[in-house]
């Protein structure tokens, strides 16, 4: 109270909001601003200190007044006029110093005692991890989960949950090993197991790769685990496989590719698939904290610049203002907030099919984890589970992804506010001496100047959460029991502080406290309490309601088995929320929203990752030494122009270029690279996209396949193996031209010479000269007349006998027609040393061990060529073809350099 400079009541002040202007008395509380208005039937307004988001004190005008505008989080504007200058100046003083807290302890809600009391106190505890992931089915449906008190002291991971779920398989010392892979030590965790497969949704932080392309074999056992989760061996229910389990497993990236290569230049990064062979990954391109806070910063000053000519115009047309439409809707849509709600839908479709459609697992992670990821794996969830969609579900959803799981609410919510948020025109006209005013001038110079850094944290994270299941609430009005002022209440209690619930950035500190007195949990009253009420619950049920369309087991028409798949491009502004009419802010005509935000996936390999690609790059700029591509030299030499444009650059066509040709690209590191692709190949490979079969042959390319649509049709994703452009196309001719000429000349060898060389050129033959394409043969020698055998199997072969849990041939990653006996060990198949010294003060994980005495393997097959017949007959007019090494390098049939 010794920051209020004026006394109770501040008389005659006028009140304008809206272009309506009102007089009455203004109150200063220790934690309100009320204004009571003269006209007695009116309602006085109450208005806590942290719902404050701007505060502009204007200079005197003619008549002698003082004005201070207020902009609130509510997204209203309104002012104060004072008929003294010295009384506005002690409001804008005292609302000052009484919002700008210097500790969370400062805010309402740990002053505030309701009166009469709430009937409930079970807010605290509506939220039970051991029985909603019971519900879920963990322990029960399946075995393949476990409990792990691994953070009872919040020590492994302090943003963490104390109970986390997580396979049963991998023991707490591999998550040991694990967190040390993990930004902030946010390893993959069980958020979601879904009710009518296996399919899972986990969700950690970004990988700490850095530009070495660091990995972690504990990692990847664990994500490995968790995409094989519904083969649990010790399973309550029938062993019957899932179909379309395994193939469509996704790791999603929610952040932009540029964004996660700057975070590989800080030591972190994204997943290479290459040591992740049971899924594939999807960037979604949803932009970081910073754009979305500049996002919704244009719509708040359209909003204001419209209240602003209405307060202009009130006194020249009074009789035409409800009537008036000034808000620019051109600034609205320039925002780029519809925009940015349109990529988390988007996000969400894809998760939401993968889950439900495909019954695959989701792994879910930006760059900490705990923004773009809740968005995300909680709109998911209520898509996917009608429980999240009645009232107390959505309290546990939120209880669940969004404070247990650590969403900074302290930090992106700006409770504590800043003095750069209340600005003064107008130096203290009271000061008596100029060096009074030369010293306030010299303090909101500093002030200008000051760090930016607690500004800076904040974002609209949890608000546009809030406006997207918005958007799916309007797309389907009977599917939740909540309706829309249940959302609106619950955003304006996430700035008014008047409960505990958002207070706080993790759940140690909302339940453990700072040590020196009772947890705040124990302080403080939970907004569950408050919604969970009586009056509430009347005025927060969706009348609309019908939970008999959630039904599972319903088979009529236009049934979804309670799933709900929301139109990413059916998106308007929340108009209730911004104090609009529909018409003012959305028009009756919404135009497509169009999306220019890359939308990348799925990601295979390194070799078509841009992230690692670009990092690759960067790492090697300036180097003489840098090894240049055979495509490369091709383009060189073609002299073709990279074309302008950010994304449809030269170097993403080469880069698309040599993905689909990995044999041709010697900056890989792994088996040799010498053999060369088929003519057939390579002509499928050019075949346009859109006259691929809908099914693809085991026997076809892998760079020939479709892409499966189930996932991630209408997203709007882009496969990374796409259309070749026409100036990789061009290139790409120019390759097979020549390989099909020497592929002519070497045919027309005799027989004989072609039995010494047929090992080295049998890839250059059409494929119906390899009979028995495929199959398993012999080594032993055979009738000269009979082509050369092939100590092959079939790469593209849709069986393997190699078990489910051993890493598959990708042409991304090994050469099946290579020799090479330097081979990458195959760490699903090895075998456990345990005489290794740990360099770890952790102990020994029993699940891996040390790739230094793993004994070498090799991945393909060995090509062992007999020597010539001595009744072979040769002309001294037609030597043999030379065999070269199989470590040369000087393989080039076209003189254009390594293969």
């Amino acid at each position: 109270m010794d920051a209020i400079r004026v006394s109770k009541v501040v008389e005659q002040v006028l009140f304008t909001k809206a272009g309506s202007v009102s007089e009455g008395t203004i109150h200063l509380t220790a934690h309100h601003v009320i204004f009571r208005y003269n006209d007695s039937e009116q309602k006085e307004m109450w208005m806590p200190y942290p719902l404050i988001s701007l505060v502009n004190r204007r200079p005197q005008n003619l008549q002698g007044q003082s004005q201070i505008n207020f902009q609130t989080r509510t997204f209203e504007s309104f002012s104060l006029t004072f008929q003294m200058d010295s009384e506005a100046s002690d409001v804008f003083e005292s609302v000052k110093e009484l919002t700008v807290a210097t500790s969370v302890t400062q805010l309402y809600a740990f002053f505030y005692t309701p009166n009469p009391p709430l009937p409930t106190n079970e807010g605290w505890t509506i939220y039970s991890p051991r029985d909603e992931y019971g519900r879920m089915g963990v322990g029960t449906r399946s075995k393949a989960w476990r409990f792990t008190d691994l953070n009872k002291e919040y020590t492994f991971c302090p943003t963490y949950p104390a109970r986390l779920v997580v396979p049963t398989r991998i023991s707490d010392t591999t998550l040991q090993y694990a967190s040390k892979y993990r930004s902030k030590c946010r390893i993959p965790i069980l958020s979601y197991l879904h009710w009518g497969n296996y399919g899972s949704i986990t969700r950690s932080s970004q990988p700490m790769v850095g530009i070495t392309q660091n990995r972690s074999v504990q990692d990847e056992k664990l994500i490995e685990a968790i995409f094989q989760s519904h083969w649990s061996p010790d399973s309550r229910v029938s062993s019957a496989p899932v179909y379309g389990a395994t193939p469509t497993n996704l790791i999603i990236d929610a952040r932009p590719t540029v964004n996660a290569v700057a975070n590989t230049a800080k030591g972190a990064g994204t997943e290479n698939m290459d040591y992740y062979k049971e899924g594939k990954k999807v960037y979604l391109g949803i932009d970081h904290i910073h754009t979305m806070r500049e996002s919704l910063a244009k719509v708040v000053e359209a909003l204001k610049e419209a209240d602003q000519l209405l307060a202009s115009i009130n006194n020249d047309f009074p009789e035409q203002l409800p009537r008036l439409a000034v808000l620019d809707k051109q600034a609205l849509r320039r925002s780029g907030w519809l925009r940015h709600i349109s990529a988390i839908l988007e996000g969400t479709l894809i998760i939401t099919k993968n889950v439900h459609v495909n019954s695959s697992h989701v792994l879910i992670h930006c760059s900490d984890g705990w923004d773009r990821t809740s968005q995300l794996s909680a709109l998911s969830q209520l898509c996917l589970d009608p429980f999240y969609r009645t009232i107390r579900g959505f309290e546990v959803l939120i209880e669940k992804d969004w404070l247990s799981f650590g969403h900074r609410f302290l930090d992106r919510c700006g409770h504590l506010s800043s003095d750069k948020f209340f600005l003064s025109t107008t130096g203290d006209s009271g000061s008596g001496s100029g060096a009074e005013a030369a010293q306030a001038f010299f303090s909101s110079v500093q002030n200008r100047f000051a760090s930016q850094h607690h500004i800076k944290e904040t974002s609209p994270i949890f608000h546009q959460f809030l406006e997207s299941v918005r958007q799916i609430q309007r797309q389907y009005p009977e599917r939740f029991e909540f309706n829309e002022r249940f959302l609106r209440q619950l955003y304006y209690h996430l700035y008014s502080c008047q409960f505990g619930t958002f207070l706080f950035n993790c759940e140690r500190e909302r339940k453990a406290g700072d040590g020196t007195g009772p947890p705040p949990v124990e302080r403080t009253i939970s907004v569950w309490d408050f919604f969970n009420s009586s009056a509430e619950m009347i005025q927060n049920t969706n009348p609309a309601y019908n939970p008999s369309l959630d039904d599972p087991m319903k088979r009529t028409e236009g049934a979804d088995m309670g799933v709900l798949l929301p139109n990413p491009k059916d998106v308007r502004f929340w108009h209730e929320l911004y104090g609009r009419s529909d018409d003012e802010m959305n028009g009756k005509f919404v135009p497509v929203q169009t999306r220019d935000i890359e939308l990348l996936g799925p990601v295979d390999g390194g070799d078509e990752d841009p992230v690692l690609q670009q990092a690759a790059a960067e790492s090697f700029q300036g180097s003489p030494s840098k090894p240049s591509t055979l495509v490369e030299k091709v383009s060189n030499s073609l002299n073709v122009a990279p074309t302008s444009g950010r994304k449809s650059s030269f170097g993403a066509n080469l880069r698309d270029l040599s993905s689909s040709l990995p044999e041709l690209n010697p900056s890989r590191p792994g088996p040799s690279r010498s053999r060369t692709p088929t003519p057939s190949s390579v002509t499928q490979a050019r075949a346009p996209m859109a006259q691929s079969p809908a099914v693809s042959s085991p026997n076809t390319p892998i760079w020939s396949r479709a892409v499966p649509p189930e996932i991630l049709s209408g997203g709007g994703v882009k496969s990374v193996w796409g259309k070749l452009s026409s100036n990789a196309s061009a290139a790409f001719s120019v390759v097979q031209d020549a390989y099909a000429g020497v592929a002519k000349d070497l045919r027309n060898v005799s027989n004989s010479s072609e039995e010494a060389t047929s090992e080295r050129t049998s890839e250059l033959r059409g494929r119906e000269l390899l009979s028995d394409w495929g199959r398993d043969r012999s080594r032993s020698p055979q009738p000269s007349t009979q082509p050369p055998p092939l100590t092959m199997t079939n790469p593209w072969s849709a069986t393997s006998t190699k078990p489910s849990s051993s890493r598959h041939i990708s042409l991304l990653e090994e050469n099946p027609w290579g020799s090479s006996t330097d081979a990458e060990p195959n760490y699903a198949t090895r075998t456990v040393f345990s005489t290794l010294e740990p360099t770890s003060p952790l102990p020994l994980d029993p699940t891996i061990e040390s790739i230094l005495t793993q004994p070498r393997k090799m991945t393909g097959p060995s090509y062992e060529r007999s020597s010539p017949r001595p009744d072979a007959r040769r002309s001294s007019q037609q030597a043999p073809l030379p065999i070269p090494p199989k470590n040369d390098s000087n393989t080039d049939p076209l003189g254009v350099g390594l293969l």
